[in-house]
């Protein structure tokens, strides 16, 4: 009887899925490889409110929650398991420690990173409050320190994938992202995906 009244309750079960991360800079090609796993066959966490436009053809694959994260809204990451979701790198840091995460990391020179972020403010009439040269600073700071902390995650595995290369030979590079996945994917669709006519920002 007593047993009965004291009976521990066993933890909930959950999924090892692990959660597939797309992750860089902003403007460093994290889309370009979002479309690429999903025409592998991977689905995509998307709200798909952003849409394609002149700075990104192929879409976005975003989803408004990804912002929230650091306001400590990460229940809707649970549902991710499986799938594939992009993260900027700032965000990283606050995605849930009870779940395991492959992150393809997108690197590109960060030159390109600033002449695509100025072309894209100035087909919207914006301009940015930080110079070029400050914010060059930041994303190096920046990055030094995550890709620091990323190997040092027991939950996380990391691939850095470089974008130049990604798009000047995806038939290298696919594969070796198929690999470290460990999923059947479409190898040939996802190496139709790069397009050197959009890689436009040198």
């Amino acid at each position: 009887m007593l047993k009965n009244l004291f009976k521990r309750e066993e933890p909930k079960k959950t999924s090892n899925k692990k959660v597939v991360v797309v992750s860089g800079l902003p403007r460093s090609g994290t889309s370009m490889m979002m479309k690429m796993l999903t025409e592998g066959g991977i689905p995509a966490v998307t709200d798909e409110l952003r849409e394609a436009d002149e700075d990104n053809p192929n879409g976005y694959f975003e989803i408004e929650e990804v912002k929230a994260l650091k306001d400590g809204e990460k229940q809707w990451v649970y549902t991710a398991r499986g799938k594939v979701v992009k993260v900027i790198s700032y965000l990283l840091e606050f995605l849930p420690t009870d779940l395991t995460y492959d992150v393809i990391f997108m690197d590109r020179e960060i030159h390109e990173v600033l002449a695509s972020q100025k072309k894209m403010l100035q087909r919207r009439n914006e301009t940015s409050a930080i110079s070029d040269a400050n914010m060059e600073a930041q994303y190096r700071g920046h990055l030094k320190a995550v890709k620091y902390w990323l190997p040092r995650q027991a939950n996380i595995r990391v691939m850095y994938v470089k974008y130049n290369e990604m798009v000047n030979s995806p038939e290298t590079l696919v594969p070796a992202i198929v690999e470290f996945l460990e999923m059947s994917l479409n190898v040939e669709a996802m190496k139709s995906v790069p397009n050197p006519s959009l890689y436009r920002n040198r």
